[in-house]
């Protein structure tokens, strides 16, 4: 063991030795004893994450004092993030340096400039880095198409990893465990609106571990819910609801969003207004009951704190309207009952209401408006003194469905 600790010690001094002499230099000749030595220092850094990540990160520091220093190193050095896995391993090993629960200024400046060589491992081929044109150049390949590709690689390898973890329902790379993923989420809080980062932002939203409590940092979800309300960043709708129902805050002010798009501009014409809720995302997630709810909520509180504005009901109606075509496109709408989606309203008054008038006969819809009047008449009736919850609720659940609210005289009578 002693004799272990001590080869150790030697190769870490050696290795440090080494990526010092390479960064001093940009020769043809330095660049050929690093491509020597690549495998070597790729098992390297497997060796010493394999003891970092059995570590915190305080305990690592006082083992390896100038380990921050070995691995900006490695950082700044193209040649070798450019091989194999290593710059996949040099993640692992400077996620294992992030302090999960700083309590010092330092502990944080130091989780901030971990951050900041993640950042810069991941998105630094993104640029034309002249002094390393030698190397792809002699592989044949043009600098502005090697570096691209590399940053897509290394994301595609993480993806598969996440994906691989998740569908084998196992959880076999350490790094894959509840306090590597909440590292990974973090580190990838600067990088979400880089477009050859949206597969991992993707598959991180989409990864579920056997976990009872979410292992992906908030940060992480708050920074891709701002980047896709500015636009920043394009997801497909099942990484938005998985955002969603991940992270309340994220759907709570995505719904306070569309609400001001909603109410600041004055929309009188209701296209411009269901353009508007079709392009929010919310009716595609409001297909899910749980998501529904939370919307349908901050509906509710606008409505009595409007005393019940048009514009507010007028919206109301035209996101329950998409999110009725919603539904019918994914095929949910027998999935859940509606008892589900409105579940303090009268399950009677509900039935009739989700029929749509324009599919009924026009001579025949007289029986079921007659039917919901007298449904609507009895919650005002038959509720109990002093409490206004029956016809409320009865009025809220009405006010969804503007085809029976808006329908003309002539169409009943």
């Amino acid at each position: 063991m002693a004799q272990d600790s001590a080869d150790l010690a030697a190769d870490y001094q050696f290795w440090l030795q080494k990526l010092s002499a390479w960064e001093q230099a940009s020769s043809k000749e330095t660049q050929q004893d690093t491509c020597l030595h690549l495998s070597r220092f790729q098992e390297f850094l497997k060796q010493i994450y394999e003891i970092l990540k059995e570590m915190d990160s305080n305990a690592i520091l006082e083992r390896f004092p100038t380990i921050g220093q070995l691995l900006a190193k490695t950082c700044w050095n193209p040649l070798i993030l450019a091989y194999d896995e290593s710059q996949k391993i040099l993640i692992w090993c400077l996620c294992c340096l992030l302090n999960k629960e700083p309590r010092t200024s330092g502990e944080s400046e130091l989780n901030s400039w971990i951050r900041g060589l993640l950042s810069h491992v991941l998105s630094a081929f993104r640029f034309d880095m002249k002094e390393i044109g030698l190397f792809p150049e002699s592989l044949g390949y043009e600098s502005v198409d090697y570096y691209p590709s590399l940053l897509k690689n290394m994301v595609l390898s993480l993806v598969s990893e996440l994906r691989e973890s998740h569908l084998n329902g196992l959880n076999i790379q350490r790094w894959m465990a509840p306090e590597r993923m909440m590292s990974l989420s973090q580190v990838c809080v600067p990088l979400v609106t880089l477009p050859d980062f949206e597969p991992l932002v993707e598959a991180l939203l989409t990864y579920h571990g056997h976990e009872s409590q979410e292992v992906l940092s908030p940060e992480f979800f708050e920074a891709v819910n701002e980047a896709f309300l500015s636009k920043k960043i394009i997801l497909p709708t099942c990484s938005v609801v998985s955002l969603w129902f991940r992270h309340l805050p994220s759907l709570e002010k995505s719904t306070l969003h569309l609400f001001e798009k909603l109410f600041s501009s004055k929309r009188n014409c209701l296209r411009e207004m269901e353009c508007c809720i079709k392009e929010s995302l919310l009716p595609q997630a409001a297909c899910h009951p749980a998501i529904f709810r939370i919307v349908d909520e901050m509906f509710r509180f606008v409505l009595l704190e409007t005393d019940g504005a048009p514009e507010v009901l007028a919206a109301l109606q035209v996101f329950m309207s998409c999110l009725t075509e919603a539904l019918e496109k994914e095929n949910k709408q027998t999935k859940f009952s509606l008892k589900t989606y409105f579940p303090y309203g009268a399950p009677s008054l509900t039935a009739v209401l989700a029929q749509r008038p324009e599919a009924i006969p026009q001579r025949h819809r007289l029986q079921p408006l007659l039917h919901i009047s007298q449904l609507l008449r009895e919650a005002v009736e038959d509720h109990t003194h002093g409490s206004q919850q029956g016809p409320f609720e009865s009025w809220f659940l009405f006010v969804h469905f503007g085809g029976w609210v808006d329908l003309p005289p002539h169409d009943h009578g």
